[in-house]
């Protein structure tokens, strides 16, 4: 977690679960509102270690809205996923599908949206935003900042990036016979800068005329549907390198097709995805080419060609 400052400098990080140093925050600086943001990500991981996630993604959360409670500050918007539909029956996915997730991530988020919903039914001061991203991708248009894994990449776009650095020697593909289009898994990509709009018209509807909010949730999308193919064609356009694939099996988990209804973000936070895939790749591979290793350095043994 970081914070701002009145200067515009930012403290160093601090762990959410420590209850002092969030105190400590709290003492210096008045807030009229949290977004929360802190949390571990990766779905693959959190089967391997669950208690690692509920340890971190649940506690921390707890002791952030504690915290929140004991200096008055009762207006939150937490980042949520869509990972709350687990296998969705029928798609668009709106906000009032059952929600069912299939991972400890996902759990957590949905346990997180749980908690925030019990908190305003026992104190209606309350007012808390839930966003279900669907899948963010992409970096900031000026190329400077952008997304960079750790290890393995766990999603699509950065493993995508990574090859056509020359990081790695192919994408695998997972599955390509489901009943889609071409064969390969379909999801909503949302650009990364209309994923910051989303929180910033979130923010806005929180102060919004004096009004209350109560606890609401919103789906953050494009509502429209791209195959795993589909994306790899149009970064191979945005960058002009060919991207080697290599087919494998289905990934347990998985789900054929995953898309956003958006219409309720659309109507209550007048907000909605200005960008389609051509810029996301368009501004990933921006990002990649600027900065072929990221924030780190490049491995001795490998020397990528941008």
């Amino acid at each position: 977690m970081c914070y701002p400052l009145a200067t515009g400098a930012y403290y160093n990080s601090i762990d959410l679960r420590d209850r002092d140093a969030l105190k400590k925050i709290f003492d210096s600086t008045k807030f009229d509102a949290v977004i929360h943001f802190a949390g571990l990500k990766a779905v693959g991981e959190s089967v391997e270690k669950p208690l690692l996630y509920y340890n971190n993604n649940i506690i921390g959360t707890i002791i952030l809205l504690e915290t929140m409670a004991n200096y008055g500050c009762k207006k939150l918007v937490f980042s949520s996923s869509a990972t709350v539909y687990g296998w969705p029956k029928e798609v668009p996915c709106t906000e009032v599908f059952p929600l069912c997730a299939t991972n400890p991530y996902g759990r957590t988020k949905l346990m997180i949206e749980e908690i925030c919903r019990d908190i305003h039914c026992g104190d209606s001061e309350w007012d808390i935003i839930l966003l279900r991203y669907f899948n963010p991708v992409g970096a900031h248009p000026s190329g400077f900042i952008g997304e960079d894994p750790r290890g393995i990449p766990n999603n699509l776009m950065p493993f995508v990036q990574q090859v056509a650095v020359g990081r790695r020697p192919a994408l695998t593909v997972y599955g390509n016979d489901y009943s889609t289009k071409d064969g390969t898994g379909v999801r909503d990509y949302i650009h990364v800068v209309d994923l910051a709009d989303g929180h910033i018209a979130a923010v806005e509807k929180l102060f919004q005329g004096g009004s209350k909010t109560g606890c609401q949730v919103y789906n953050l999308g494009t509502g429209k549907g791209t195959s795993v193919l589909e994306m790899v064609a149009a970064f191979e356009k945005a960058s002009g390198k060919k991207i080697p694939l290599v087919m494998a099996g289905r990934r347990p988990g998985d789900c054929e097709t995953v898309y956003a209804s958006t219409s309720k973000a659309e109507k209550e936070l007048n907000w909605k995805a200005k960008y389609g895939i051509e810029e996301m790749c368009r501004d990933q591979w921006n990002w990649a080419s600027k900065n072929p290793w990221g924030y780190g350095k490049p491995d001795e043994s490998t020397n990528p060609s941008t």
